[in-house]
């Protein structure tokens, strides 16, 4: 893990273009999202079709706090990290007993009721979405891209580390 983390900081230095840390932090987006899908789906055996609606609820979060009280990006993905937890617990309390196909089904409704808040949400812009100013500068790295890049890359070690713990424990 530490040997991922240098190397995502010496390409930070090394790369100039943007768009390889855009394309970096969507296929980061997607290792966390397959590990989510490994954990539950691999390790479990259940179909969960509402992982993209909580990652979605964490997203609409972090907007709705921004707008709210303007707050920085790490207290932003602290508290949507606790929300889609918290969303999460809920929705697996109300799902987890359910068994194979019936599973499926709940989730996919969990998603699709989540897709229909942030849809008429106009708070956070809806369908539409928000646009969020990019600060000019970046006290660590050379642009806001690459910082963000730099927390997606903590967040997917973190979901691997996870993974990794669950897989060799007893709960695995």
């Amino acid at each position: 893990m530490a040997a991922v983390f240098i190397a995502g900081m010496i390409f930070t230095e090394v790369a100039d273009n943007e768009f390889y840390f855009f394309a970096s932090y969507v296929v980061l987006q997607a290792v966390i999202m397959a590990t989510a899908w490994n954990i539950l789906g691999g390790y479990t055996g259940y179909v969960n079709f509402g992982s993209a609606g909580f990652f979605g609820v964490g997203a609409y979060t972090a907007i709705a706090l921004h707008k709210a009280f303007g707050l920085p990006l790490p207290v932003l993905v602290l508290a949507s990290g606790i929300i889609s937890a918290l969303l999460g617990l809920a929705a697996g309390y109300l799902t987890l007993r359910l068994k194979g196909i019936y599973f499926a089904i709940a989730t996919l409704a969990v998603a699709l009721m989540l897709e229909t808040v942030a849809s008429n949400w106009e708070y956070v812009g809806g369908a539409a979405g928000t646009y969020v100013l990019q600060p000019k500068e970046s006290s660590i790295f050379d642009n806001y891209t690459e910082l963000l890049f730099m927390l997606m890359l903590l967040i997917a070690i973190a979901a691997t580390a996870v993974s990794r713990y669950l897989s060799s424990s007893r709960l695995g």
